[in-house]
C-alpha cells in the first residue's frame, strides 16, 4: 500500500513538473512570436538617367491610285528615294529593311463613302524601318525630312503603335540592375532606421522583400514608358535621354 501511494506521489509530481515546464515553454514561444510580428514595411527608390542606345525609325510612305499596277510601281520608287536618302546619310544596308505592305481597295469597302467616285480606288503603304545604333545621327536626319518632300516622298498619316518618328531604346538594362538594386535596398534600411530612431526600435534582419519592376521612361516626356521588356509605349515624340527607376518594398523585423 505504501508502495503505491508513494508511486501516486511521484506521478503526480512528474505531471505537475510537466505541466509547469510545458506552460514556460509555451509561454516564451508566445513571447518570441509576438516579438517577430513586431515589423516594418518599408520601400527604397533608386534611379539613374542612361542613354538610349538603339534607335528605331518607321519612316511609312503612302502612295494612291486608280491603277493597282502602277501605283505599285510608284511606290516601290518612292521606297528606293527613302532607302536613297538614308544611306545618302551614311547608314549601313544591313541597318534598313522594307516591312509590311498594306493595299486597301476602297471600292470593296463595306462602309463605301458616297463620294467614293471622286477619289483614288487604291492606296497603298509600306513602311521602311531603320534600327541603328547611331542614336545622334538618327536624331539629326530625322529632322531632314524635307528633302524627302521635296523629292515627292508622300507620308503616312495613319497613327498606330509604331508612330512615325523615331523610338529611341536604352537595351542595357542586365548591366545596371545590380547595383541599382544594392541602392535601393540600401534607401530601404535607411528609411527602417530612421523608423526604428523614432519609435524606440532596432531594425533586425528581413521579413519579406519584393523587388517591383524595372521602369524607363523618356527623361523629359515621363508618358512615355518603355517597360523592362524592352517595349515602348510608343507616342509621336521619343527622347534619347531616358530615366531608369525601381522600387523596392522590405519588411524588417523590429527588437528593443
Amino acid at each position: 500500500m505504501a508502495n503505491q501511494n508513494s508511486s501516486s506521489i511521484f506521478l503526480a509530481a512528474g505531471i505537475c513538473l510537466g505541466l509547469i515546464v510545458g506552460s514556460f515553454v509555451l509561454g516564451k514561444s508566445i513571447e518570441n512570436s509576438r516579438k517577430g510580428e513586431q515589423y516594418v514595411t518599408v520601400k527604397g527608390v533608386a534611379e539613374r538617367e542612361v542613354k538610349a542606345d538603339l534607335a528605331v525609325w518607321p519612316i511609312k510612305v503612302r502612295i494612291a491610285g486608280n491603277n493597282l499596277s502602277e501605283a505599285s510601281q510608284t511606290l516601290e520608287k518612292t521606297k528606293g528615294k527613302v532607302v536613297h536618302f538614308l544611306t545618302e546619310k551614311g547608314f549601313a544596308a544591313e541597318e534598313i529593311s522594307n516591312e509590311d505592305l498594306r493595299v486597301t481597295d476602297r471600292q470593296a469597302s463595306d462602309y463605301s463613302q458616297s463620294n467614293m467616285k471622286d477619289m483614288m480606288r487604291y492606296v497603298l503603304e509600306a513602311t521602311i524601318l531603320l534600327r541603328s545604333k547611331n542614336i545622334d545621327k538618327v536624331s539629326q536626319v530625322s529632322k531632314m525630312t524635307d528633302e524627302l518632300v521635296r523629292a515627292g516622298v508622300v507620308f503616312s498619316s495613319k497613327a498606330d503603335w509604331q508612330g512615325n518618328g523615331p523610338k529611341y531604346i536604352f537595351s542595357q538594362l542586365n548591366q545596371v540592375k545590380p547595383p541599382m538594386m544594392a541602392e535601393a535596398t540600401k534607401n530601404a534600411r535607411a528609411a527602417a532606421n530612421q523608423f526604428a530612431s523614432d519609435s524606440g526600435s532596432k531594425v533586425g534582419s528581413i521579413r519579406k522583400a519584393s523587388q517591383g519592376l524595372f521602369s524607363i521612361t523618356d527623361r523629359d516626356q515621363p508618358s512615355v514608358m518603355q517597360n523592362e521588356g524592352g517595349e515602348n509605349n510608343y507616342s509621336e515624340i521619343s527622347d534619347p535621354n531616358k530615366k531608369v527607376r525601381v522600387v523596392v518594398t522590405v519588411d524588417y523585423f523590429l527588437g528593443k
